[in-house]
């Protein structure tokens, strides 16, 4: 008598889980796994860090201008080019350090609250560049940080400071997005490309558009460079948005300042409020 071949369970039929129809599994785990990790460390809220993947650390810059320039001028295509982007490099790397004093004075301010539960811990996209140094910051402090990683073909790649527990790789860019503004009470937006400006106009519009009721600190950091590269009073002049949007955010070019501007904010408003007895991810939201 022929055996047949006993077929797999719904869950264990791997075909079925990456094709079009198990699309919906996949969407699902995406806000399952990390819900159930926040859970199991007790993590009530974040503080987002966002920023550009291509930013490197001081010391990272100046290596690779001192390299480019011991070089000979003559037999190196394109050298004052490179050196030019190098000194780029350098003058850029000003924000990853801000960006790792930043995120340290923070994870000690909320390592220093009366609190049984994780509060205000530093959250990035788990990449290099900013979201690096802001990890780097948390773990200088001692405390946890998140890397909310997403899988594209090149930058992305999970830094080594964020807690290995806390390390997550998205293949959904909107499952990504929700975790990010799922537990914030704060943004901080450091200078950055088309990705950072994507996440920046996505929060920005979820709070005009009341989608998000939370009473959220959002400051932007550089005001040079952002308003170089966005014009805000542009857009109020021509009637695209209301002069009081642009009291959604606050914008700061210093370490300082931004500290003081979250720290106030999160006092007021979060610090000090009831905790449950079991700490759940999904708490506070509106």
């Amino acid at each position: 008598m022929a055996k047949f071949k006993k077929s797999p369970k719904a869950y264990e039929d791997s075909e079925f889980l990456y094709s079009s129809d198990g699309r919906s599994v996949r969407i699902l785990t995406e806000f399952l796994q990390p819900r159930s990790k926040f859970r199991k460390h007790k993590i009530m809220d974040t503080i987002v860090f966002f920023g550009s993947a291509r930013l490197v650390s001081k010391r990272e810059a100046l290596k690779e201008y001192n390299k480019i320039k011991s070089l000979n001028p003559k037999s190196t295509d394109n050298f004052t080019g490179k050196l030019r982007e190098a000194q780029r490099l350098v003058n850029m790397s000003r924000y990853y350090e801000d960006a790792v004093e930043l995120s340290r004075r923070l994870t000690e301010w909320s390592m220093n609250l009366e609190t049984m539960a994780n509060r205000f811990i530093i959250c990035t996209g788990g990449g290099p560049g900013i979201m690096e140094a802001a990890n780097k910051g948390a773990k200088k402090a001692g405390g946890y940080s998140i890397g909310l990683n997403i899988s594209i073909p090149y930058e992305q790649f999970i830094n080594k400071y964020v807690t290995p527990d806390l390390s997550f790789e998205f293949h959904y860019f909107f499952m990504r997005k929700f975790w990010f503004a799922y537990l914030s009470k704060a943004f901080i937006i450091f200078p950055g490309g088309f990705g950072t400006m994507d996440e920046l106009f996505e929060v920005i519009t979820l709070i005009q558009t009341a989608k998000m009721k939370k009473k959220l600190a959002m400051v932007i950091y550089d005001k040079n460079y952002w308003n170089k590269i966005i014009n805000f009073d542009a857009l109020v002049e021509q009637g695209m948005i209301s002069k009081s949007d642009v009291k959604l955010f606050s914008m700061c070019s210093n370490i300082d300042d931004a500290y003081d501007i979250i720290v106030k904010h999160l006092s007021r408003h979060y610090a000090k409020q009831k905790e449950p007895d079991v700490i759940e991810p999904v708490l506070h939201i509106k």
